[in-house]
Parts: C-alpha cells; sequence; structure tokens
C-alpha cells in the first residue's frame, strides 16, 4: 500500500502516524511541508478526498490563523500555502482516503 504524509518530525503526532504507516508495511512518501509546502490546488484536492474542509484543515492554534476566523475556504487555502504552518498535521492520503492524523490512530482508518 501506498502512502504519502505531510510530515513535521518534530511534531510528536507527526511522528507517530509516520511509525503506525511504517508498522503496517505502508509504502510512504514523506513531505516535509514546512521545506516544501503544497499548492492551493493540492490542498484543495487533499481536503476534498477527505472529506474535509480547509476550515477542518486549519492549525487554529497558531496565531496567523486568527485572523481568518471568518474567511471563506479559498482564503484559508491561499494562506495555508503562503504560511504552510496554518495546515493542521500529519495530513495522511492513501487510495482509501485522506485524513489528519490527530489522534495518530486515525491512520488506521485508511490503512
Amino acid at each position: 500500500m501506498k502512502a504519502t504524509i505531510l510530515h513535521n518530525p518534530r511534531c510528536s503526532k507527526s511522528r507517530e502516524a509516520l511509525a503506525l504507516l511504517n508498522e503496517a508495511g505502508a509504502d510512504v512518501t514523506v513531505i516535509e511541508y514546512l521545506k516544501t509546502p503544497p499548492n492551493t490546488e493540492e490542498l484543495r484536492r487533499l481536503y476534498a478526498k477527505g472529506r474535509l474542509s480547509p476550515r477542518d484543515g486549519l492549525r487554529k492554534a497558531e496565531a496567523e490563523a486568527k485572523a481568518l476566523v471568518d474567511a471563506d475556504d479559498a482564503t484559508i487555502l491561499v494562506a495555508m500555502a503562503a504560511n504552510p504552518i496554518l495546515i493542521e498535521r500529519p495530513l495522511v492520503e492513501t487510495a482509501k482516503g485522506v485524513v489528519i492524523g490527530r489522534p495518530p490512530e486515525a491512520v488506521r482508518g485508511i490503512l
């Protein structure tokens, strides 16, 4: 099984989700999204595949997210692409779907 993870190696939840993927024997593509941020179209595709809204994927604890409280989806996606720290992590994709790995065990639902 192939899997892609938008990963932050400094995040314990992201490391746990990656470990779950590896334990399941997945062929994992790791994208350190802070170094290689996805563009708005890729984010839109991922969230649509996971039946998530961009607001679901917004890391609300970040100071920059406060300005997006009343923003529409398109504005949130542009902000995430420009400032990837706003993307809730980890974001995991397999052929079965896309989930935000919070908690990391959520990844099991798409294995």
